[in-house]
């Protein structure tokens, strides 16, 4: 993977917990919900212990029998109005300068996530991040559906494509598109979660893998 790193020409990025921490908001727009329906609320802890993707099967859980628009109109107003807006979500460290450094060498960048649509959209108009991909998919309830009709659509070789996420669903996503995968420990689930669905590589945060790709292939050990 190391070598192959400099061969990827088309970057498709998970968004939470990959380019940026909104944990929080998640968090209090996930209570939120659950207030709603008079359910107890989350701790941070108990949160990224049980929060899965896709996500339909999490709600399914906790809010049986809950039609899922329903609940995404309250996950988008909780989250709106989450007390962390606008103060704990800024990008990851060395993400903006991530995207910037791919941008610069011409790569074809993309997002592929779960996060709702509209939340997505204006976040990332708010970061100054959107004119860094060529296409967006959010909303995605099971990004495995998606990831083929990306390739084809974007006309990506899935050997020269890597997809980047931090959870357990998004290194399956990228095995059943056949790209490479990269799981990072910067989001919502811990390096134990990650390596079981053994990820090409693993890597601690982007500047880990911009150091990588600055490296001549022949030096990286």
């Amino acid at each position: 993977m190391k070598d192959k790193i400099h061969h990827y020409e088309n970057w498709i990025f998970d968004w939470s917990g990959t380019l940026v921490d909104d944990l929080a908001m998640v968090l209090d727009a996930t209570n939120h919900v659950l207030e709603v329906y008079g359910k107890p609320s989350m701790t941070r802890d108990d949160f990224k212990q049980q929060f899965r993707l896709p996500y339909i099967g999490f709600y399914e859980e906790i809010l049986p029998n809950v039609p899922l628009p329903e609940l995404e109109d309250h996950f988008r107003t909780g989250f709106a109005n989450s007390a962390a807006a606008g103060v704990i979500s800024p990008m990851l460290p060395y993400a903006f300068e991530f995207l910037e450094f791919l941008h610069k060498r011409n790569v074809r960048m993309f997002i592929l996530s779960s996060m709702d649509a509209q939340a997505f959209d204006s976040h990332a108009v708010e970061l100054g991040v959107d004119h860094f991909f060529e296409a967006t998919y959010a909303g995605v309830l099971d990004k495995r559906e998606r990831i083929h009709l990306m390739l084809e659509s974007h006309q990506l070789e899935a050997d020269k494509t890597v997809f980047l996420g931090d959870m357990t669903h998004d290194i399956e996503t990228a095995r059943h598109g056949g790209v490479g995968s990269i799981a990072l420990l910067t989001g919502y689930q811990n390096e134990q979660q990650l390596l079981s669905v053994d990820p090409d590589y693993l890597a601690r945060d982007l500047a880990e893998l911009r150091s990588m790709l600055e490296t001549p292939p022949t030096l990286i050990q």
